[in-house]
């Protein structure tokens, strides 16, 4: 059965996309630890990032830090913080979060009351951002 980023690849359930090429997709986290916080995912789904192979993890994690470098001309913040994580979804991610300070990162606590449009609005904010 495929995975809901399968679905979202696939265009199949909605997501606010920001970038995608022909080894991955970045989308918004629905719940963002930090504003800008978010998803690269490989379109190849495998649970465990180390097992995409070779090439594929590396177009990956290029892409990834063509993302990152937008989101932090976008968001106001230290650095974008990289973490592998999370067991909800098996289908291997990559997390992108904005920090100022260590904490930031702490998945017990996303944000609270973020609207679907200000999660939209960032999308095409780090999208305008995105450099060739």
């Amino acid at each position: 059965m495929a995975t809901i980023f399968t679905k979202i690849i696939n265009r199949e359930i909605p997501a606010n996309i920001v970038d995608e090429n022909d080894y991955a997709i970045a989308f918004m986290d629905i719940r963002p630890l930090q504003k800008g916080h978010t998803l690269v995912v490989p379109k190849m789904e495998v649970d465990r990032l180390f097992n995409l192979p070779e090439d594929v993890y590396s177009e990956l994690w290029n892409f990834a830090r063509r993302v990152a470098n937008a989101v932090e001309k976008t968001v106001d913040c230290n650095r974008v913080g990289v973490t592998v994580y999370g067991l909800e979804v098996p289908h291997a991610h990559i997390h992108l979060i904005p920090i100022l300070q260590e904490g930031d990162m702490d998945f017990k606590h996303p944000m609270d009351g973020v609207k679907a449009e200000d999660i939209a609005e960032m999308a095409k904010a780090i999208s305008r951002n995105l450099v060739d």
